[in-house]
């Protein structure tokens, strides 16, 4: 038995050296499988509420994790051009203006596919540098029970003021870019003069100026106002869920506010961006935003809102690339003065 000692403290050594290294090769493959997930990163800045759903349905279908970082416009700028910062983005998910200033800071590069290709050119960089995936317009959220009192009919910019007991609820322009996009876009359209007088006549109406986007909504919803100059998503929230107000898109024309994506120079998962960007297009990405109460109309033509609303003969307005930044704070600055009944 002695002389057999020494085999048997072997066999035994041996066997923990082997139960010990496959507990530990399989914690480190799991470990290791975890960490090697592809994964893209994603700066936005669009309320994170909306990119995480997205993100999570993302990483469901194709086992890619899109990382979210939520930021204002000047923090993504800044970090953008920081090339000490560390982590970058693979892509920027943001409204036009800020994709616009990305593009002309060269941070972006062109990208281009058969699914980026049908969306129309108002809705994309001309070169291709970053595409639109979705917007949102200015409608007018009327009450239904109003509606139900008067025989005017609401169709147009100029039947909100031609009834001076109308009570107007809108966001005030200094409030959100959403909103100021509406000044400048109808600027645009009539001219300065037309359309500053028309907000100083509107204004005897307005019972609030509000400071968030979803305020107008949610007052012509309650029955706080008539009428309220309001973004498609808050009120068609109120519409879904049941509430008595109904949506008039303007005959003569709405400013929208366009999200899109682009290609960072220098992306670090260029390929996996790039198929992320594509899915942004698509019908899948509408169906969870509305499953989550983001009512967005898309881009793409081909997915099934797109041509669901092409039947309601939405006009939408331009001026995005008519007025500087400078421009913008004139006519800011004269509404403001036509409010407050300054010459």
């Amino acid at each position: 038995m002695r002389r057999y000692l020494p085999l048997l403290l072997i066999s035994f050594f041996l066997l923990i050296v082997t139960v010990m290294g496959t507990s530990y090769l399989a914690g480190y493959a799991g470990k290791d499988s975890k960490n090697n997930v592809t994964a893209i990163n994603v700066y936005t800045t669009l309320p994170v509420e909306q990119v995480a759903v997205l993100a999570q349905e993302y990483e469901r279908i194709t086992k890619v994790r899109v990382n979210v970082t939520p930021l204002t416009e000047k923090e993504l700028y800044n970090r953008m051009l920081d090339s000490s910062s560390g982590q970058q983005a693979d892509i920027i998910l943001a409204n036009r203006k800020t994709l616009k200033l990305a593009r002309t800071s060269a941070l972006l590069v062109p990208y281009q596919s058969e699914y980026t290709d049908i969306i129309p050119s108002k809705f994309q960089d001309t070169d291709g540098y970053w595409v639109g995936v979705w917007y949102d317009p200015i409608v007018f959220a009327a009450n239904k029970d109003y509606l139900r009192t008067t025989s005017k009919k609401i169709l147009k910019w100029s039947d909100l003021s031609s009834n001076p007991k109308m009570r107007v609820g809108m966001t005030d322009f200094l409030a959100a870019d959403a909103a100021a996009n509406l000044l400048y876009t109808l600027v645009a359209a009539n001219g300065e003069d037309v359309t500053l007088n028309y907000f100083k006549t509107l204004h005897q109406q307005i019972v609030q100026y509000a400071k968030f986007l979803a305020t107008p909504a949610r007052m012509a919803s309650m029955g706080e106002v008539d009428v309220a100059i309001a973004v498609h998503s808050e009120t068609m929230r109120y519409v879904k869920d049941g509430f008595p107000v109904q949506i008039i898109y303007p005959e003569d024309g709405t400013s929208y506010l366009l999200t899109g994506a682009g290609l960072v120079r220098g992306a670090a998962h260029a390929d996996e961006a790039k198929q992320f960007i594509d899915w942004l297009t698509q019908d899948t990405v509408q169906t969870v935003l509305a499953q989550n109460k983001f009512y967005f109309l898309p881009t793409n033509p081909e997915t099934k809102t797109y041509q669901e609303y092409a039947a309601k003969n939405l006009k939408l307005l331009d001026h995005h690339d008519m007025y500087s930044l400078e421009q913008q704070r004139r006519i800011l600055d004269k509404w403001v003065q036509a409010r407050l009944g300054i010459n």
